[in-house]
């Protein structure tokens, strides 16, 4: 609906351009607009082509035609929101965070080594939340870059955490420790100062580099979050492979054969998000005018979440942290 170039068969066609004519030159005037509509920014030019999409939908619906894309996107019914399932959606997300970041802050110790990488975690996902929702409510250049510029910021903290947790980068929990951090902490040091300093640059060099572009490069965009989230989910399930076959450690202080009761979360979480990513490549026109397949990948993350903070806490509480403070 922002866009400045047609892109989609509806936004082409005549009867969307001699519509958007006649509402040009009989709604556009001054203070036409409701005030809900000018408090999220739109315009006469953006709300004719609202209401031009949803007329010539209306009459594709009654003539059992196929519903058309405009400006790249499905026709919605705006409740406010351009994209009210989309909103309602990222906001269990946010709501399932902020919860998730409430039961890490009581449930860990503060001297926790990942517990700062955790709450660090929550904080970006919630954030990305919030930019998710303001941009299915009013999408504009800015809130599309800041909902994917989160996103991608989300899912790297995610992969950086991993790194982190399953490579024991961490520094040793307990003060009294001193003979373990002098023996441990130094080379870890470097480690960790390295790949906190890779991640940096790859955030800030995808952010440039898109920020750049005439054109945003969805294609690019993609593949970029695709191989971080590749990354993530591989090494989380090397963590659940069988001892004989994964090359992680899972714990610092024990046997690499040591097997938790939890160690197959990570695979079952992995699987059920692959399946859900489905989502993403469907293309349906919108149920209702309503749902559509992206707000219902939304909606299938967010129990995701919910059991990824339980799996954390989980592997955070095992005696085997107790027992590396303890040592």
């Amino acid at each position: 609906m922002t866009a400045l170039t047609f892109a989609s068969s509806g936004d082409r066609s005549n009867d969307f351009q001699q519509c958007l004519l006649r509402c040009d030159n009989t709604q556009c005037t001054e203070n036409s607009l409701p005030l809900m509509l000018k408090m999220t920014r739109w315009t006469c030019a953006d709300n004719c082509k609202y209401l031009c999409m949803h007329e010539i939908t209306a009459q594709n619906v009654a003539s059992g035609t196929a519903v058309q894309q405009y400006y790249g996107k499905w026709p919605f019914h705006r409740f406010v929101a351009q994209e009210p399932a989309s909103v309602a959606f990222s906001l269990l997300n946010f709501y399932t965070h902020v919860k998730g970041a409430q039961r890490l802050r009581m449930e860990l110790d503060d001297s926790h080594p990942m517990k700062i990488y955790y709450m660090g975690w929550s904080f970006v996902s919630i954030n990305t939340w919030i930019w998710s929702c303001l941009f299915h409510t009013r999408d504009t250049a800015f809130t599309e870059k800041m909902d994917y510029f989160s996103a991608a910021l989300t899912i790297l903290v995610a992969l950086y955490f991993t790194v982190v947790r399953l490579f024991h980068l961490y520094a040793p929990s307990h003060p009294r420790n001193i003979l373990v951090m002098h023996r441990h902490q130094p080379e870890n040091r470097v480690r960790l100062k390295a790949w906190s300093a890779a991640c940096i640059l790859i955030y800030v060099g995808h952010i440039s580099y898109l920020n750049h572009l005439e054109r945003f490069d969805y294609s690019y965009n993609v593949k970029f979050n695709l191989a971080m989230g590749l990354a993530h989910n591989a090494l989380w399930l090397c963590y659940s492979l069988p001892s004989s076959i994964s090359f992680l450690r899972r714990f610092s202080g024990r046997s690499k054969r040591y097997r938790p009761h939890f160690v197959y979360k990570p695979a079952l979480l992995v699987s059920l998000l692959v399946a859900a990513m489905a989502l993403e490549l469907l293309d349906f026109p919108p149920w209702a005018l309503i749902f559509d397949a992206h707000s219902l990948w939304h909606l299938s993350t967010a129990p995701l979440a919910y059991m990824w903070y339980q799996f954390l806490i989980e592997d955070a509480s095992d005696d085997c942290w107790k027992e590396q403070r303890l040592s």
